[in-house]
């Protein structure tokens, strides 16, 4: 604490301040009756240290950093230039391109897919945030988003491009990539979706397309989501993924959600399933989770 006071203190003239903000909550997660089950209860934590400053030219410079259960879990790093866009460095959080748009789809807790299972058949760049340049631009309505991820058996770059002001309240996007799976695989991935809100209602639906070598993932998601009020709201998805693989079903996911917000307390539920996991017909899985969170 000594040696943070005094960095603090050194620092002192610079146009910034740093912020500590966390959060904590109570679990019940059920993975259903026909999958191993430890015990449901768990407590998670999260702590977040962020700071921002001002350049001479006024540009905004800000850094922030999460630990999760006091082990790290997400950082990124910005520079707000104005009318001339955001440039972002993100290790392990998705700050531009695919990796932030990969599901835009409306919900009140997860996503239906989430949670259920590990794989994210699908879902375009569902790996790829770590150490991950980004650069997003909006003007006139259209909102550009580029990212480039640098790995050990290549590179992953993408774009993406949302049209919000053609219609009030209608968005429009579409993006693709290209991501390096392996030294022998490099896989391309697109999505577009249409998304509407009117009133305390948002529907959308969105289209993915993953080329792999080893076969095709096509996904199509929708989702429903309506504020009952200020502080209640409930969502309804689908995630359905064709495999180009004549030996594997499809999977076929579905879920609800709701959250209920008073000042910093969240009381969440969440329920998904999926069948044909990973496209393997009769290996269905369920998700259950009832959630009380405090933010402070």
């Amino acid at each position: 604490m000594t040696a943070l006071a005094g960095s603090l203190v050194a620092t002192s003239a610079f146009a910034g301040s740093l912020d500590v903000s966390g959060s904590a909550g109570l679990y019940y997660k059920s993975n259903g009756d026909n999958r191993t089950q430890g015990n449901a209860y768990s407590m998670a934590d999260s702590v977040t240290f962020s700071g921002s400053g001002e350049l001479d030219n006024g540009w905004t410079v800000s850094v922030t950093q999460t630990m999760d259960q006091v082990s790290f879990s997400s950082s990124s790093l910005t520079i707000d230039m104005g009318d001339s866009g955001v440039f972002s460095f993100g290790n392990s959080s998705s700050t531009a391109g695919l990796g932030k748009y990969s599901d835009v789809m409306p919900t009140a807790g997860e996503q239906v897919w989430d949670d259920v299972d590990t794989d994210d058949n699908g879902v375009v760049f569902a790996a790829n945030s770590g150490n991950m340049l980004g650069y997003e631009v909006s003007m006139m309505g259209l909102t550009a988003s580029a990212s480039y991820f640098r790995s050990g058996v290549g590179t992953d770059h993408s774009l993406v491009l949302i049209a919000d002001d053609l219609v009030d309240g209608l968005q429009i996007g579409y993006g693709i990539g290209t991501d390096n799976a392996s030294v022998t695989q490099e896989d391309d991935h697109s999505t577009g979706w249409v998304k509407y809100t009117s009133g305390p209602a948002t529907v959308g639906i969105q289209k993915s397309v993953i080329d792999k070598n080893t076969g095709d993932e096509d996904r199509i998601a929708g989702a429903i989501s309506f504020a009952v009020n200020e502080n209640l709201s409930v969502s309804y998805g689908i995630s359905d993924v064709d495999f180009e693989s004549s030996s594997l079903s499809d999977e076929e996911s579905s879920g609800i959600s709701a959250s209920y917000t008073m000042g910093g307390m969240t009381v969440g539920a969440i329920a998904n399933k999926t069948d044909s996991v990973a496209g393997i017909s009769g290996v269905d899985y369920t998700y259950t989770e009832f959630s009380v969170s405090f933010a402070f």
